[in-house]
Parts: C-alpha cells; structure tokens; sequence
C-alpha cells in the first residue's frame, strides 16, 4: 500500500496528547489515593480516640453495681488529648463530636472528626480545588468483662 507523503508523521503529532492525557489521569488517581489514605488515617485516629474513651471515661461510680457508664465530659477531653498528641498527615483536624450510646444494650463512644487533605497535582490546575475536606464516625462498645 502506498502512503501519499503529506500523511507521513501524522500519528507522531498525536503522542505528546496522548502522553499529556495520561499525565494528567495519572495525577487525579494520585490525589484520589492521597484523599483515599487521608480518610483512613482520621478513621485510625477515631477509632483510637474512641477506644481511649471507652476504656478511660468509664464513670467510676456504677461498677459496685455492676453497670458500666461513661462519663461524656471526661470523654471528650481525652479524645480531644487523644488528637493533639496524634501525629497525621490529616491537617486542620477537628473533633466534631464526642458522645455516648448504646449499642445493642452496651454502653459505647461515638466519635466525629474532620479534616483537610491537601491535593499534590491538582494545585496546577487552574480553578481546581486545592484540598479535600473529609468526616469519618466511629463507634467504639464498651465490652464488658466478667471475672
């Protein structure tokens, strides 16, 4: 088959947009996974907070009886100590909400934070967004061990 000469090198001109194309879908499924780690990270955290609370802000006052409860002030202050002391590559975090409930009769932690996670590749676009604001709950039950 013989190619006339003006269509020589013609699918050479398209490999720097397929290569720019491919560059770009690379970085957004790179700022996916780093919002994806970032939501697991503050998931981790919660869940450490929560069972820091369970296991610390149980009210001293109903054990003789036998009942467990949890002191909700206490509660909150050691997540809140439980989140300073976390080194996260989750910026900005806020404990949103620190309370108690039951779970199938138990006594448990319920516990909201928020974050930033910050994009890497995104930030060269203009008009795309910079960071991620994120929110995970976690639920930890106070199980109750008999001697």
């Amino acid at each position: 088959m013989h190619r006339l000469s003006r269509e020589r090198g013609s699918a050479l001109m398209l490999m720097p947009a397929a290569v720019l194309i491919l560059v770009v879908l690379a970085s957004i499924a790179v700022d996916f996974t780093i919002v994806r780690l970032g939501v697991r990270e503050l998931t981790a955290l919660a869940d450490a907070a929560g069972n820091d609370a369970a296991t610390l802000a149980l009210a001293r006052a109903g054990f003789d009886e036998g009942t467990v409860t949890l002191d909700e002030r206490r509660a909150r202050e050691i997540v809140a100590a439980t989140v300073t002391a976390t080194a996260s590559p989750v910026d900005d975090i806020v404990v949103v909400d620190v309370s108690s409930t039951d779970i199938d009769g138990a006594p448990g932690v319920s516990v909201t934070l928020t974050g930033t996670v910050d994009y890497v590749f995104a930030t060269a676009l203009p008009g795309a967004p910079t960071s991620q604001r994120i929110e995970v709950t976690a639920v930890v039950r106070v199980a109750r061990v008999d001697p």
